[in-house]
């Protein structure tokens, strides 16, 4: 148990850089790369990172405080469960930018063109005229997605990242809570620990979603084709690296799915 004001506020100063590191975590990584493929703005792309980071901090507020506050204990299957969502949403997220990311697989026989319908990019046969583009520019699945769900509401792009932060923060919140409980015993300053650490991952991942923008908002007015290849890599990757976590955590080491279930939160 830590004595000393002195070294509880070096304490928690380290809980601010470890969400730092916490925010390059793979799967993290992979989770925004498929949402900031969509941006064509670094603005943008740097609030998407808030969102995540806030959505995150919300989940780990929330379960690492009935841990440390009431002492919930999670079960393993839940804690593989609250893990396991984790890879289903990777899966999901891959799905739709790959059929987001449209086709360009023909763009370069014949005379045809690659554009963006802003989340949308796709090639068609060249025509001058309205009639031969061959779609309105809301005809778009993204397009149908934001007028059809929340009515095209601005907020609805950083929504997405909100949500997907509230799940991946419920992969870690009982990791972190428990590592807190170790070396803090006094709840309150165990959840300013958890608010400053939730603040480095908002932090953390603005940068990296900066880096990470920068390509895509570069590529998808200029290169058009790069930018789908780009698209399709991100899509690609989170696809495969859920498949990964889903088989790992439901039936490998986890054994979600098995009679004897092995949760280590970490």
């Amino acid at each position: 148990m830590l004595d000393s004001a002195a070294n509880l506020a070096s304490l928690l100063l380290l809980g601010f850089f470890l969400g730092m590191r916490h925010a390059t975590d793979a799967d993290h990584v992979v989770a925004i790369a498929t949402i900031v493929a969509r941006q064509r703005t670094i603005r943008g792309s740097a609030l998407i990172g808030a969102a995540w980071g806030v959505g995150h901090t919300i989940t780990i507020m929330a379960v690492g405080g009935a841990i440390i506050l009431f002492g919930v204990v999670i079960p393993p299957r839940l804690g593989l469960l609250m893990e396991f969502s984790v890879g289903v949403m990777l899966i999901l997220l891959g799905v739709l930018t790959l059929t987001g990311a449209g086709g360009l697989g023909g763009a370069a026989i014949g005379h045809r063109h690659a554009h963006a319908h802003g989340d949308f990019i796709h090639s068609h046969p060249h025509a001058h005229d309205a009639a031969g583009h061959g779609h309105p520019d809301d005809r778009t699945p993204l397009a149908w997605l934001d007028r059809r769900l929340l009515g095209g509401l601005p907020m609805y792009r950083y929504a997405r990242p909100l949500v997907v932060g509230l799940v991946h923060g419920l992969a870690g919140s009982a990791a972190v809570a428990l590592l807190v409980l170790t070396i803090i015993r006094e709840p309150a300053w165990a959840m300013g620990y958890l608010l400053l650490f939730g603040v480095g991952t908002i932090g953390g991942m603005m940068l990296i979603t900066l880096v990470l923008a920068a390509p895509f908002a570069l590529t998808s007015g200029a290169l058009p084709r790069f930018n789908w290849q780009l698209r399709v890599a991100s899509g690609l990757v989170s696809f495969g690296f859920g498949l990964f976590l889903v088989y790992d955590i439901g039936f490998a080491n986890g054994g979600l799915f098995t009679p004897n279930p092995s949760w280590v939160p970490h």
